[in-house]
């Protein structure tokens, strides 16, 4: 049975009021990226990071985010030039297993694409978490997903280090950090070659003002550099695009 037709979608209308409509035509007329959470992300006894907010640079809003590994995918994802929109479990999914039994999933993240469609995702801590059942839910929504051209994954944990150079970067995402007119074009022409980080930012003036620019560019993406290895003064910077000597894919 083609079960992609058969989904259900939950969401909370801008009055806080739940709402359950066919999937396929929610996700033609639901902008999901401007949703609250339709159930609140569960706070666990001993856990040493719990539910909070991420203010996300593409969007100038706060996304919810329920555990660290998901803080971190809203990192990779709030940086991905590609994505338009984010939210923290703005819907959930309903839909009935082979025996006819009402099942229901709600993926952690909603990520809004450029050409309009989206991503559905589970920031698991480890592969294995969440047992069979997030197993079975994640067969089912990849099928809910793949029915009306969106996508839908369980996201692989971050390394440390590369995890660690996105919380770095992250401190500078805001506006503000760009500094006062005209910096931000300056540190982009001193790295128009790559060079040293620190030497490309005395190259424009004093680094205690320069290097908050430097950072909030590699964050944008105007600048770029290899993230899976650790940040210091030496490493190398370049332009957008740049891929660092060794690197098959992307710097950044």
């Amino acid at each position: 049975m083609d079960r992609g037709s058969g989904f259900e979608a939950v969401f909370l209308d801008p009055v806080g009021q739940a709402v359950q409509q066919r999937w396929a035509d929610a996700a033609m007329t639901v902008a999901f990226e401007d949703l609250p959470p339709v159930s609140a992300f569960p706070a666990v006894p001993g856990r040493r990071w719990g539910p909070g907010l991420w203010w996300s640079a593409t969007t100038g809003r706060h996304v919810a985010a329920g555990s660290n590994a998901m803080r971190l995918q809203l990192m990779v994802l709030d940086r991905d030039r590609g994505v338009t929109g984010l939210a923290g479990r703005p819907v959930r999914l309903l839909w009935r297993d082979p025996r006819g039994q009402v099942r229901s999933w709600v993926p952690q993240l909603f990520a809004r694409r450029i050409d309009g469609t989206a991503l559905l995702a589970d920031c698991p801590s480890h592969p294995d978490a969440g047992g069979e059942r997030a197993r079975n839910a994640a067969e089912a929504v990849a099928q809910a997903c793949a029915h009306i051209g969106w996508t839908y994954r369980r996201l692989a944990p971050l390394d440390d280090v590369r995890a660690a150079n996105l919380k770095w970067l992250a401190g500078y995402r805001h506006p503000r950090n760009a500094g006062h007119p005209g910096l931000m074009t300056a540190v982009v022409e001193a790295f128009t070659r790559p060079r040293p980080l620190i030497e490309g930012a005395e190259a424009v003036g004093d680094p205690i003002a320069v290097l908050p620019a430097v950072f909030h560019a590699l964050w944008h993406g105007h600048l770029a550099a290899c993230l899976d290895t650790p940040l210091h003064e030496c490493v190398l910077v370049g332009p957008r695009g740049w891929s660092s000597p060794g690197r098959t894919g992307g710097a950044g």
